[in-house]
């Protein structure tokens, strides 16, 4: 399943989301205000930040069954979608010792199936079309989410109340076995990852034994395997009634047909015991505690923490905003002194993860190579020291609220998912019984004052630190029975859900009393799903054109939804277009760009972002490289400005340089330490050799090159490829086509194409044919091994590829795939497993991924080549997985364009790889006429294994000798760089 880190809606972090955008002032380091000082566009005034608040608002209306489940509505007619939000006020912080895990665990197994809708949870959410679709745990609560056509409105709410009333009868211990090795190979998953038990020590240290935070949601290896069937269904029984359970509609309903069909799927489930309060208060340490730690990372990393108040305490805001302003915006204090001035660090963090009831106030450091860690250490403690001392200038604190406000207007334009409309609501409620509690977050933040900042921050960070630092080197603490903390990509629908932590719990919770009885509500008919509805077809909207003066093309589509515009402006560059002599080049010039323009520095770029609320930076794939842009519709003729001036006229300071060089080693270093990162370094060279796609993929080049880059090879790079002539702009969001084309020719229309040729990649280079065979790269001590499995395909992204794609689907392309139901959800060997179609503009790929525990690497790979070959040569694809397959990806169409960001990412592939513009509104036919014969045609052509290649990450000593009886060539490697 999708997962996100923890706390990953509005309020639940609340204001921790300005951590990952970054502010300072100006005055400080004496310079100009910056928006003053740049081009007129840009200096006129932003949006007052009331008037961005007065833009965030869901209307809800709110009913109460007689069992106790609390119903919130809010209706939303921008598309034919409707997402159900079920929170449970149970999390890992109710575990009693002994049974640490069971919160997440049970998360598990209420995805395994219920008493009248058995199998898995996902056959027929996929069957309607859901997206959006997961759960997570935490240490205060558990939730279930997905966003489904109106049409299939009451089969999802069948689904969610089978499992909240019906659900013991199907859990069995097969089911039980089986996810207890998921959730383990999803601990070891997290642990095996850089800097993956931190999150133990800061538990354990800050929150004494016996502490409802003191443990991981993830639970001990122990406890784990020692969970009996009477357990969990006790634990069901005690905390999964209806009154402990709150559910959101959000979207095309109204709460009259909301109240009917609730009262009709879960009127008639009794009440369960009431969760009776758990006491957290916020501990203190005695006194500073240190302790060095050792794992597999670039650099040493240096940590401050400090248990502070949770969303019961109104003090939590003063500390988040204190630490947003100390650590978490580009124009931070720890970033200005620590990374710009002093150059000791190559990264800083301060961030306030908030729970329930407390929380942590986190700020490291990483260290610049070469630095030694006392340096960074009494560096990092003086600017902590002075920021208590002085706290926050008017003008930091006004851009922290700004850029948090901002944040909070993108949110809202989903209506589920991980931080929509919906979950906004359910944890207003959940937390301190207000579902409009975010209004009331953002109006506080407003009037906060830099005293109360001060005064508030500093009485929490002056108490006794936990002072950890991870340094470079074998682990030597950590070990199997210790929890871990991991996040899958969004989107993947490949990994179960969780957010989880460690042992040790002391208070167990009240006995059992029993279910009680149910409020007099007939019984809904539960003998078969319910069917499905009228469903609406996919309105894609529609691409507006135009052409600025200088020959730029404009595609544009208008949604109203919230206050935003989202823009792009791509060229056709990309990694592909690194010179083999300067691998990185590209990667260095977007890093540096973020540094300032020829007007603007580093900070001042900073300030100017974080006053509009807007959100703009550089990226590349393997064809293209892009600037992307989220403005505030009020502050978008500035924001635009900005952009233009970010992309036309970067600084390319040669002291801003030396310094994103070293980040940019640190990151090479970093990856090297990462088993899919490494995996994916050594696969690609690999399989295309001299194709420009031969490169190690995330584009940060080869260290040894990076190291002697010039200035003016970073600047040739973008006086060559970034050219008006090269570029095309996308636009989405609240604005129309003729004021976004009189924005963009004030900002963009006087820039010219120079007079020599364009440039062009070499995408006719060979790609070398492949031997089937093992690449083993030792990484000792990995508790799991990450096998990455690929070969390059006679196929080019242009080409129509549904027909691969939707092979691909069945084999491994989504949770319900072979691959994934057979090494996760038989034999539990793999948190999840996937197979991928890369499709580029030019040579497509095939790939496996397999994350599994290290002691079945040889039995999975032995798996994964049988369900291939299986699947290619006579067991093809079956009619229930064809009937999904179409369904599934017919009926999602409408959901998956729900946000500007959708649509953008819709456009963009229309006018990149030449489809129609009505491409998307086709696709429904085209997946309806697919037939068996077709799709096995395919996979019998294309997905072949008869020369993939397979990079195997892992402990060589325990790995290798598996490998050896599979009768492949085998490669051993060390990792990169050591």
């Amino acid at each position: 399943m999708k997962l996100r880190l923890a706390g990953t809606s509005l309020l639940a972090l609340s204001l921790a989301a300005c951590a990952s955008v970054p502010g300072a002032d100006a005055s400080r380091a004496g310079m100009a205000d910056p928006l003053a000082s740049a081009a007129p566009a840009i200096a006129a005034e932003p949006a007052p930040v009331e008037a961005l608040i007065d833009e965030v608002s869901i209307p809800y209306d709110r009913f109460t069954l007689d069992n106790g489940l609390t119903v919130l509505v809010h209706e939303d007619r921008k598309a034919p979608v409707v997402a159900l939000s079920v929170w449970y006020g149970v999390g890992s912080k109710h575990e009693p010792r002994g049974k640490t895990g069971f919160a997440h665990l049970f998360e598990h197994l209420m995805f395994n199936g219920s008493e009248n809708a058995p199998g898995d949870f996902f056959e027929p959410l996929q069957q309607v079309g859901a997206t959006d679709f997961n759960g997570t745990t935490w240490f205060d609560r558990t939730n279930y989410f997905e966003t489904v056509p109106t049409g299939a409105l009451d089969r999802a709410l069948m689904l969610e109340s089978d499992r909240m009333g019906y659900l013991l009868g199907a859990v069995t211990q097969e089911k039980l076995d089986n996810q207890i090795g998921v959730v383990q190979n999803e601990k070891r998953q997290g642990d095996n990852q850089p800097y993956g038990l931190v999150e133990y020590e800061q538990l354990e240290t800050l929150y004494p034994s016996g502490h409802p935070y003191h443990h991981s949601t993830i639970g001990s290896m122990d406890d784990l395997s020692s969970a009996t069937l009477d357990d969990v269904k006790d634990w069901f029984r005690d905390h999964y009634g209806p009154n402990n359970a709150i559910l959101v509609l959000a979207g095309d309903i109204d709460t009259a047909t909301a109240r009917a069909k609730v009262n009709k799927w879960f009127g008639a489930i009794p009440r369960g015991p009431e969760i009776q309060p758990v006491a957290a208060p916020v501990p203190t340490l005695p006194a500073p505690v240190d302790k060095v730690i050792y794992d597999q990372v670039a650099t040493p990393r240096v940590y401050r923490m400090w248990a502070i108040p949770g969303l019961d305490n109104d003090e939590y805001l003063p500390v988040t905003m204190g630490a947003t302003v100390l650590g978490g915006l580009a124009s931070s204090r720890l970033d200005n002194a620590l990374v710009r001035e002093q150059q000791l660090a190559v990264r800083v963090v301060a961030q306030a993860g908030i729970y329930a009831q407390a929380g942590q106030l986190v700020v490291y450091a990483d260290a610049k190579p070469g630095v030694e860690r006392e340096m960074l250490a009494a560096a990092l403690d003086a600017e902590i020291a002075k920021f208590i001392a002085e706290g926050p200038t008017e003008s930091e604190l006004q851009r922290a609220v700004t850029t948090y406000t901002a944040g909070q207007i993108r949110g809202l334009e989903s209506v589920g998912g991980f931080g929509g409309k919906a979950p906004t609501l359910a944890e207003g409620l959940l937390y301190s019984g207000d579902p409009a509690e975010y209004q009331d977050v953002l109006r506080r933040a407003a009037a906060m004052t830099p005293q109360q900042v001060e005064t508030v921050f500093g009485k929490w960070a002056s108490r006794p630190a936990f002072r950890l630092v991870v340094e470079p080197g074998t682990r030597k603490e950590g070990g199997e029975d210790r929890g871990g903390f991991f996040t899958a990509e969004p989107g993947s629908g490949l990994n179960s859900p969780a957010w989880f932590m460690d042992p040790a719990l002391a208070s167990a919770l009240s006995p059992a009393l029993g279910m009680q009885a149910a409020a007099s509500v007939a019984e809904a008919d539960r003998s078969q799903l319910p069917p499905m509805q009228e469903l609406k077809p996919l309105d894609f909207p529609d691409i507006e054109r135009a052409t600025l003066s200088n020959g730029m093309e404009v595609y544009f589509a208008r949604r109203d939804a919230v206050p935003l515009v989202t823009a792009r402006v791509s060229f056709d560059a990309g990694y592909a277009a690194d010179p083999r002599n300067q691998l990185g080049v590209q990667s260095l010039m977007l890093q540096v760009m973020d540094e300032g323009t020829q007007t603007l520095d580093s900070e001042a770029l900073a300030i100017a972002k974080e006053r509009l609320g807007a959100n703009i930076g550089g990226f590349a794939d393997v064809d293209t490289t892009s600037f992307s842009l989220d403005a505030l519709t009020p502050n978008l003729a500035q924001s635009f400005a900005l952009l233009a001036d970010y992309i036309r006229n970067p600084a390319f300071d040669p002291a801003e340089l030396e310094r994103v060089r070293t980040q940019q080693l640190t990151r090479i270093r970093n990856e090297m330490n990462n088993p899919g990162a490494i995996a994916q370094r050594a696969l690609a060279p690999i399989l295309f050799g001299q194709h420009p796609y031969g490169i190690p993929p995330s584009g940060t080049g080869d260290p040894a090159i990076v190291e002697r880059l010039s200035r003016a090879d970073v600047a040739n790079f973008h006086s060559t490829w970034l050219r008006p002539d090269r570029a095309r702009i996308y636009v989405v969001g609240d604005t129309t086509l003729p004021e976004v084309t009189r924005l963009l020719e004030a900002s963009f229309g006087g820039w010219r194409a120079p007079a020599t040729p364009a440039p062009q990649k070499n995408l006719d280079a060979a790609v070398p044919v492949q031997q089937s065979r093992i690449i083993l790269i030792d990484r000792p001590e990995s508790p799991q091994s990450t096998i990455l499995g690929g070969r390059v395909l006679d196929r080019r992204g242009t080409d129509d590829l549904t027909l691969l794609d939707s092979a691909n689907e069945v084999f491994g392309g989504s949770f319900l795939s072979r691959i994934n139901m057979n090494l996760r959800e038989t034999k539990g060997w793999s948190y999840g497993v996937r197979s991928i179609v890369q499709s580029p503009l030019d040579r497509s790929s095939f790939l496996i991924y397999a994350p599994v525990q290290a002691d079945r690497t040889g039995d999975s790979i032995v798996e994964l080549r049988k369900d291939l070959a299986s699947y290619t040569d006579g067991q093809g694809v079956t009619g229930a997985e064809l009937t999904r397959l179409i369904n599934g990806n017919v009926r999602e169409l409408p959901g998956r364009f729900e946000t500007s960001q959708d649509v953008l990412g819709g456009i963009v592939d229309i006018v990149t790889y030449d489809r129609a513009d009505d491409y998307y509104e086709t696709l429904a036919n085209r997946y309806g006429t697919l037939t068996p014969q077709q799709l096995d045609a395919e996979a019998a052509a294309t997905l072949r294994g008869d020369d993939l290649v397979f990079v195997v990450v892992g402990d060589a000593k325990t790995v290798r000798p598996q490998l050896e009886a599979l009768g492949l060539p085998i490669e051993m490697r060390t990792m990169e760089g050591n």
